[in-house]
C-alpha cells in the first residue's frame, strides 16, 4: 500500500498542475501563484501518504516583509512535507532540468522562479545577487535550498552561497525551516507514511551585513539548522 500511495501522491501533482495553469496563463509571472500551488500540492499529497506533519514555529515566517527561506533538501518528498509553508509572493529557485517536467515545469516557469545550472557555480551566484534586486523593488521573498542537492537522511550537507549573496546584497531577513531526517518509510499494513516534524526558526537579520560577513552568516545558520535537525 505503501508504493500506491506514493504512485497516487506524485501522480496527482501533475495533475493539479495542469489545472494550475488556468491560473498562471489568466496571471502570468506573478508570485502569489507558487504559494496557492505550493499549498495545494503539499497538502493533497500528505493526505494521500496519510502523513503528518507536526508543525512548530510558523509564526516566525515574515508576512509583512521579504525573506530569503532556507531549508534542508532531503527527497524529493519534501515538497508534501514543506511546500505549503512558502510567504506570500515567494519564488523558488530550482535547476534548469525542470523547466521540461510535464505541466510542472510550465507552471514553475510561469511563476517567475529562479532557474539555475548548478553546474556554473558563478553564474549561479550572479543570478542570486540580481535576484535580490527582485526581493527590494517588487517584495518577492525567496526560497532556496541552499545545500543544492538531496542528502536523503543522511545529516546537513554543505551550503552554496547563493542564498546569502541574496539575502545581503537585499538587506532580507534569513528564516530557516528545519525537517525532521525522514526515509521513504510506510508504516503498518495501511502504508501510512511516517510522520516528519518541521521547525521553522526566528528570522537572521541580514540588514548592515556586507559580502565579508557571508561566511560567518553561513557558518551560524548551518550550526542552527543541524543542531534543530538532530532534535527533532
Amino acid at each position: 500500500m505503501g508504493v500506491v500511495r506514493k504512485f497516487l501522491a506524485w501522480l496527482s501533482v501533475p495533475v493539479i498542475c495542469l489545472f494550475a495553469l488556468v491560473l498562471y496563463i489568466a496571471r502570468p509571472f506573478n508570485p502569489d501563484n507558487n504559494r496557492l500551488l505550493g499549498a495545494t500540492v503539499a497538502r493533497a499529497g500528505r493526505a494521500i501518504l496519510g502523513m503528518e506533519r507536526p508543525l512548530e514555529g510558523r509564526e516566525h515566517i515574515p508576512a509583512d516583509r521579504p525573506t530569503v527561506v532556507i531549508a534542508n533538501h532531503q527527497h524529493n518528498d519534501d515538497l508534501f512535507v514543506v511546500g505549503d509553508l512558502l510567504p506570500p509572493r515567494t519564488v523558488t529557485v530550482g535547476k534548469s532540468s525542470l523547466v521540461w517536467v510535464p505541466f510542472f515545469g510550465q507552471v514553475f516557469w510561469l511563476g517567475g522562479n529562479v532557474i539555475l545550472n548548478r553546474g556554473r557555480s558563478h553564474k549561479a551566484i550572479a543570478v542570486m545577487q540580481a535576484t535580490s534586486s527582485a526581493i527590494v523593488r517588487d517584495r518577492k521573498s525567496l526560497w532556496v535550498f541552499p545545500e543544492g542537492t538531496r542528502s536523503r537522511g543522511r545529516g546537513l550537507q554543505k551550503f552554496k552561497k547563493g542564498a546569502f549573496h541574496a539575502a545581503v546584497a537585499s538587506g532580507a531577513p534569513i528564516t530557516m525551516v528545519c525537517a525532521q531526517e525522514y526515509q521513504d518509510k510506510a508504516i503498518g499494513w495501511s502504508g501510512r507514511r511516517e510522520a516528519v516534524a518541521v521547525r521553522i526558526l526566528p528570522p537572521v537579520e541580514t540588514e548592515g551585513l556586507t559580502v565579508d560577513d557571508i561566511p560567518e552568516l553561513m557558518a551560524r545558520c548551518h550550526r542552527q539548522m543541524a543542531e534543530t535537525i538532530a532534535s527533532l
